[in-house]
């Protein structure tokens, strides 16, 4: 009788673990503004992703452009607003977020953090560079440590102080300063 209650116990907490964790996985899947920004990706939407696949991991429509084989972008329907989805080759090169100061990345970093808070987040992995277009600003980019990621990258753009716009996605288009312009 103690091994039947046992092993009740143990299948009711097991069960509860796992309609607990598949609550939060269904939780995380769509795309909202706590989702977080990450080398290769955002929330549940992963760089190489059609555009048919990123639409169901986001569970969101969505909608931009009319695609074509070189280079367009898409945006969640409704929310989170201020991102897109840069497509080439059919498939999400990059994310970025613009005018969002809710999404942040894995690490917390968000638009209107300081440059040295992003140099703080990312010890001895920040590359400063200058701003194209912005008179004192900069591209701080984010070059991961692991072989696995060396593909990718994520770039903060900042007037110099603060962080006005961040992207995360694979090399070259994450670098590209003007997007599919």
């Amino acid at each position: 009788m103690k091994s039947k209650i046992k092993f009740l116990t143990f299948a009711t907490v097991m069960l509860t673990i796992y309609s607990q964790t598949i609550s939060i996985v269904v939780a995380q899947a769509k795309l909202t503004n706590q989702s977080k920004l990450f080398i290769n990706g955002i929330g549940a939407v992963q760089i190489g992703m059609t555009v048919p696949q990123a639409t169901k991991a986001a569970g969101t429509k969505l909608v931009g452009d009319s695609p074509n084989n070189n280079c367009y972008y898409v945006k969640p329907q409704n929310e989170p607003k201020n991102i897109s989805f840069m497509v080439t080759k059919g498939r999400i090169s990059r994310v970025d977020v613009r005018q969002n100061t809710q999404i942040t990345t894995l690490k917390g970093a968000k638009i209107g953090d300081t440059e040295t808070r992003i140099k703080s987040l990312y010890p001895g992995q920040i590359k400063v560079t200058p701003h194209k277009y912005v008179q004192s600003g900069h591209y701080l980019t984010f070059i991961p440590k692991d072989r696995a990621d060396q593909n990718y990258r994520v770039v903060f753009e900042t007037d110099g102080k603060l962080v006005t716009q961040f992207r995360a996605g694979k090399l070259p288009e994450v670098e590209y300063v003007e997007g599919c312009s």
